[in-house]
């Protein structure tokens, strides 16, 4: 499990090679911290509505499933990368395509690198951001370790790329600097409201849990669903 220090400071956001990043990040190694107070939370509808921020919570499954799962996580957190894998591809199949579980993707940000991936993942818009998102978390260990931040830049661009999406519209993405302070306070005040302090966090029905393997998560969904 990773703990991270959010960029409680002003979003700096610089050019370059076409790469971007945050000042006052931190690496991914374990690390407490205090999240300051937050009031006036408003949450994203699971509709794709926008929040005040700009920001859509990315979302799968029926809106009218009996549980709801939020789960925290960062694209260059090793642990959201297993759990994707064996975690969230198995729920997916059994409770999120067949309507017993509404599934939400909230980004955390450990560092520059974890924001670019999450500003390329929702450059296609939620048509596109699951897909993207799955391809990320199962190549972490070849984009995150492709060596400079320019690199690294241009290896999530080819992500993009597979995804169908253009060169342009990828370098709009990524020099999008009000989008990358909004996805920040987004995840500041999501990550306060929750007390959410590492990743993968789950919510279940609003109930915190650590990060967990499959049978585990399947039997508190099994009963809820009393079967």
């Amino acid at each position: 499990m990773n703990r991270f220090i959010p960029a409680i400071a002003a979003v700096a956001v610089a050019a370059a090679g076409g790469a971007y990043w945050l000042s006052n990040t931190q690496s991914t190694r374990t690390t407490a911290f205090d999240l300051p107070e937050v009031s006036n939370i408003q949450t994203v509808s699971s509709e794709g509505a926008a929040n005040e921020h700009g920001i859509v919570e990315m979302v799968m499954g029926s809106e009218d499933a009996p549980i709801t799962i939020v789960e925290y996580a960062s694209f260059t957190c090793p642990h959201c990368a297993s759990f994707h894998v064996n975690v969230l591809e198995p729920l997916k199949a059994d409770y999120v395509d067949t309507g017993k579980v509404k599934f939400v993707f909230r980004d955390v940000y450990f560092d520059r690198y974890g924001l670019w991936a999450s500003m390329v993942a929702r450059c296609g818009g939620q048509e596109k951001f699951f897909g993207m998102t799955d391809i990320l978390m199962k190549t972490q260990k070849d984009w995150t370790r492709a060596g400079d931040p320019v690199a690294i830049s241009d290896s999530l661009r080819k992500t993009g790329r597979l995804a169908g999406l253009e060169d342009d519209q990828l370098q709009a993405c990524l020099q999008d600097e009000d989008k990358a302070k909004a996805l920040v306070a987004w995840f500041q005040e999501n990550a306060a409201a929750d007390d959410v302090n590492s990743t993968p966090t789950l919510l279940i029905d609003g109930e915190k849990h650590s990060n967990m393997s499959y049978n585990d998560l399947k039997e508190i969904l099994d009963g809820k669903l009393g079967g």
